[in-house]
């Protein structure tokens, strides 16, 4: 079962902390190797099914990649050669990830959170654009788009940019894959595809729109975000 999905965010948060275990949060210092991140996905989202793991949400940066989601068009991957390219296996279409953009993988059970994964994936969004007010940054969906979108009136009265990606994948009601959310990022390198295959527009970060974040500023804020949307977490 896979989703990448987005609509318009309602505005209270369903504070779940104190219905839910608590959930592992991981913080990996140094780039992952892509396969390397799904083969533990899936190993972690099999444990979790069967009792023998805790959730997780792991967050982390990867060399510079492009993978593509089971939507993806083949035309849509403008700069094949550039970067290596990955199939995904998760919702949606082509994405970016690379240094300066944080990935959070989320690893959580979501039968036992209620069973209904529309709330799940809106819930996701939630935490993204309630993130990312923490900086003074107005994040919105669109019933046509997927992922996170601001504003740009320094560009034009109807321009917008994709700040954050969504797309997770689910086995036996455990989700893997997750989010990212652009932090400093070379935005050229988006170049190489057409993003979750929307191209009339473009593609920002907290950078590009002149706020200075670092990392460890960015993972503080989806952890507190976070708390509130989906119940405590501890280091794992």
């Amino acid at each position: 079962m896979i989703w990448c999905k987005s609509r318009p965010m309602t505005q209270h948060p369903r504070n779940l902390s104190g219905l839910q275990p608590t959930v592992g949060w991981r913080v990996s210092p140094e780039p992952v190797a892509y396969p390397d991140a799904v083969a533990f996905m899936e190993a972690r989202a099999k444990a979790i099914a069967e009792g023998e793991a805790g959730e997780l949400v792991w967050l982390l940066e990867h060399p510079p990649l492009y993978t593509a989601g089971t939507s993806a068009k083949p035309a849509d991957l403008v700069a094949p050669d550039r970067f290596p390219v990955y199939a995904a296996g998760r919702g949606g279409q082509y994405t970016y990830h690379g240094p300066g953009q944080r990935v959070a993988y989320v690893m959580l059970d979501v039968r036992r959170r209620g069973g209904d994964v529309r709330a799940f994936v809106h819930d996701l969004e939630a935490w993204l654009i309630d993130t990312l007010a923490t900086f003074g940054v107005m994040g919105e969906t669109r019933a046509d788009r997927v992922g996170v979108w601001v504003r740009r009136p320094d560009r034009g009265p109807a321009v917008e940019d994709k700040i954050a990606a969504i797309g997770i994948r689910l086995r036996r009601w455990v989700s893997f894959h997750g989010i990212s959310l652009n932090v400093a990022p070379d935005l050229e390198h988006f170049s190489g595809i057409v993003p979750c295959g929307v191209s009339a527009h473009g593609v920002t970060s907290l950078a590009d729109l002149g706020i200075s974040a670092t990392m460890v500023d960015v993972d503080r804020a989806l952890r507190a975000a976070f708390e509130q949307r989906f119940g405590p977490t501890k280091a794992d």
